[in-house]
């Protein structure tokens, strides 16, 4: 099966995410359209099973298999989980909205590790611009801030809200270069401190519900297969003819 038809004909969940979902968009912005596909169960029956990812096939466009997705959100993957969180949905079917509803799930305190883990790599980069060019990439660093804001919310709350709201034009004065990289960069390390303290009183659970979004899976693959032809032929998704 063509990776196109996997995303045409069996995604699951769709949204737009990057500075659109953020309300961070300017003029010129892109869209960055992020997805869910469930492949047909009889396609892991072959020797060549279906990729785990697929970039496009429309551009700025990538998506997940559905079991690749749900692994990287019990990691707490920052993308992913942002992603679950889209206040942006193009599409959702049965399945799709089954997973949007189990978004709490996938959520726990791991989630410090990992966005702080993530958020040090990027200050390494912008501290590396610096260094060479006298200045990072504002860019980089609006969203780095946005990032370690949503973070600590998130660890404060059990809420995970990627909109950034009333923020919006401090950031922005961020990315135009217009706020000093000593002041954005203490700002960075004030908030990693407040995520650090959040982590240790957060409402969130030590670990995510695995054993949750595990049943989900298994009865999602197992309806997928009792769908498939007498041959063993996948069928389309549900909705598509």
């Amino acid at each position: 099966m063509l990776p196109e038809t996997l995303v045409g004909d069996h995604t699951i969940y769709a949204c737009v995410m990057g500075s659109r979902a953020f309300g961070l968009a300017t003029e010129g912005s892109d869209t960055d359209r992020r997805g869910v596909f469930l492949a047909p169960t009889p396609l892991f029956w072959r020797f060549e099973k279906p990729p785990t990812h697929i970039e496009g096939p429309a551009e700025e466009q990538f998506s997940w298999e559905l079991e690749r997705f749900c692994e990287l959100a019990l990691r707490a993957n920052p993308n992913i989980l942002e992603c679950l969180h889209s206040p942006l949905v193009e599409h959702a079917d049965a399945t799709g909205r089954e997973l949007l509803s189990l978004r709490e799930a996938f959520l726990s305190r791991r989630v410090h590790l990992t966005f702080t883990r993530y958020a040090h790599g990027q200050l390494r980069k912008l501290e590396a611009d610096v260094r060479v060019h006298g200045a990072p990439r504002w860019k980089h660093a609006m969203h780095l801030l946005r990032l370690l804001t949503s973070a600590r919310d998130l660890l404060r709350t059990g809420t995970l809200v990627i909109d950034v709201g009333e923020r919006r034009a401090p950031l922005l004065a961020v990315k135009r270069g217009e706020v000093p990289w000593p002041e954005v960069e203490s700002r960075m390390e004030r908030l990693v401190e407040e995520g650090a303290e959040a982590a240790r009183r957060s409402p969130l659970p030590e670990e995510p519900d695995r054993r949750r979004i595990e049943d989900f899976l298994l009865r999602t693959r197992r309806a997928s297969a009792l769908r498939a032809d007498p041959h063993g032929e996948p069928a389309r998704a549900a909705g598509q003819g």
